[in-house]
């Protein structure tokens, strides 16, 4: 069965060479085993959004300063000015807040407690006055609640906080704010009273420059001071009842029995 003059085994190397020839071995287009070297590992992932802003958070917990911020509400805006001192008090003014926008009012917390002052301004120039409205660890109650000292001061504390029911993201920069904004919002509806829902924006040194509220909106519009030792009261401490937000009443004139109205 053999060629003429062909041994067996040099008939079957001509046969391969045939085969690989036919095949086109070695041209290229035969397929390839893939590479099963070590692969490499993905960069380490950074810290999420929520570590950021608690690490930020907790630097504002340390920062004492002296600050103006624009505060801008949908009808009107104004300075508020916010100081918090090296011994952990504190002191957030507020003009044209109370009776219905008509009385500048400071809400003051020192190791005594918490206080609502009533200011003197240029259209109401009354002799300042403070009520004690709660203790040192006390919340403003809604009544009375100017709402802006919670985003200067004691949302610090609910940020920091890792078992708070918090949803944490990085969002775009509020205008003219700098440092790093997150939008946070709440992931069940039993939330400390000091926590806002919106937008927080912090530099590195823990300083809010910004923040998107739902009663306004805040902007740093300077650079910090220096924080004095303590926060005196601006007033002594009266009886009298703390003035609410909502404008007084106004009189119903009666009728006299010759027909003039008074009041």
């Amino acid at each position: 069965m053999w060629a003429y003059g062909v041994g067996p085994r040099r008939w079957f190397a001509g046969a391969l060479a045939g085969v690989l020839l036919l095949t086109g071995c070695g041209d290229g287009d035969a397929p390839t085993q893939e590479a099963t070297g070590p692969t490499t590992e993905p960069p380490p992932a950074t810290a999420d959004a929520r570590d950021q802003l608690a690490a930020l958070a907790a630097a504002a917990q340390d920062r004492t300063l002296t600050a103006i911020y624009s505060y801008r509400t949908d009808d009107r805006e104004r300075s508020v000015s916010v100081t918090i001192a090296k011994d952990g008090s504190w002191r957030v003014d507020v003009p044209d807040l109370a009776l219905g926008g008509t009385v500048d009012i400071s809400i003051v917390r020192n190791e005594i407690g918490l206080f609502q002052c009533a200011l003197p301004s240029a259209d109401q120039p009354v002799t300042p006055t403070c009520v004690k409205i709660g203790g040192p660890d006390a919340d403003v109650p809604n009544a009375i609640d100017p709402d802006v000292q919670r985003a200067l001061v004691t949302v610090r504390h609910v940020l920091t906080d890792p078992g708070a029911p918090l949803d944490v993201s990085t969002t775009a920069p509020l205008a003219g704010a700098k440092g790093d904004c997150f939008a946070v919002e709440t992931t069940t509806a039993s939330v400390n009273a000091a926590l806002d829902v919106g937008i927080y924006c912090y530099d590195q040194e823990g300083t809010l420059t910004a923040a998107r509220l739902d009663y306004g909106d805040l902007l740093l519009a300077g650079p910090p001071g220096p924080a004095p030792a303590s926060v005196a009261l601006p007033g002594p401490v009266t009886d009298d009842k703390p003035l609410g937000m909502a404008a007084p009443p106004t009189p119903t004139p009666t009728v006299t029995a010759s027909g003039q109205p008074t009041t």
